[in-house]
């Protein structure tokens, strides 16, 4: 492995894997097309399909949710922009004008979530759908648009974690990356003589880990006691994905005034809110087939 790399390179060296030219996107007619944008959108063309697909196989209307994804989507990126934002805050004050300038970065999956979590229920309020349902045929989808959303920040050099020297250790060229997410602890590791850092790879650890849950919520979707509880699934699943891999990551958004990563915390109240949601509601049937025996 070369000691010193050029800006468009990526290097994982303990798995003998160097890239020499990986840009963040290309131009077309003048007009700089993203590859974090391209992975996004074909997420969300391989979510809407699967969403479609089993919406089909419980008895749902698939062509519905393309209705109502449209509403999503665009709630989805107004929160994940927001959340961002909210905690960033110092870095926006200001420009306000900037805070319109998504092509800069500054999405928050979390917030995206949230928005269009949000988007659903009135949606589904006003066309009467039942909301559980629409949210359980919803989130294997979501879990699609993660798994490919963090090849995106793959390909822009962000969301990662500390210094590593495990297998998937990887290398970036320290001029590719934001200066602020250089922690002391990555600096200090840069060798004399080098131009890079060498991290974990949290994008990838997220993206396979959700890869993982996305095929254990399919394998187990039938065998759901109730509606919503595919969704209780996600949130225990993914908030302790996210609680452990943003211990490592060096961008997290800190509650202000605190050393308390915002998306810990929202973690830790997901996998609380799923087990209260599934202790509930499975006392609930059991108690109620208690009673139709006893009739």
């Amino acid at each position: 492995m070369p000691d010193w790399m050029e800006d468009t390179s990526v290097a994982f060296p303990n798995l003998g894997i160097y890239i020499k030219n990986l840009p963040d996107g290309f131009e077309i007619f003048g007009i700089t097309i993203k590859l974090y944008g391209i992975f996004i959108a074909i997420g969300v063309v391989i979510a809407l399909t699967l969403i479609s697909y089993l919406a089909d196989n419980s008895g749902q209307d698939g062509d519905s949710y393309y209705d109502m994804a449209v509403v999503t989507l665009i709630c989805g990126i107004i929160g994940a922009r927001l959340y961002y934002v909210i905690f960033e805050w110092d870095m926006y004050k200001d420009n306000i004008v900037s805070v319109l300038n998504i092509r800069q970065g500054g999405l928050a999956i979390y917030g995206g979530i949230i928005g269009g979590v949000i988007a659903i229920v009135l949606y589904c309020r006003k066309k009467k759908y039942n909301i559980p349902q629409r949210l359980d045929t919803v989130f294997p989808g979501v879990l699609v648009g993660q798994i490919l959303g963090r090849f995106g920040n793959f390909t822009n050099r962000e969301v990662f974690g500390g210094y590593s020297d495990g297998l998937f250790a990887m290398r970036l060229p320290v001029n590719a990356v934001r200066a602020r997410d250089i922690s002391d602890e990555l600096a200090a590791h840069i060798a004399d003589g080098t131009n890079y850092i060498q991290v974990h790879p949290t994008f990838l650890y997220e993206s396979f880990c959700n890869l993982v849950l996305l095929t254990l919520i399919l394998v187990f979707m039938k065998k759901k006691a109730f509606e919503g509880e595919v969704l209780a699934w996600y949130m225990a699943g993914y908030g302790l994905i996210r609680f452990i891999i943003e211990g490592i990551r060096t961008d997290r958004l800190l509650i202000p005034g605190t050393g308390i990563a915002v998306s810990q915390a929202l973690s830790l109240t997901l996998i609380i809110a799923a087990l209260v949601m599934e202790a509930v509601f499975r006392s609930r049937l059991k108690n109620s087939s208690k009673q139709q025996i006893e009739e």
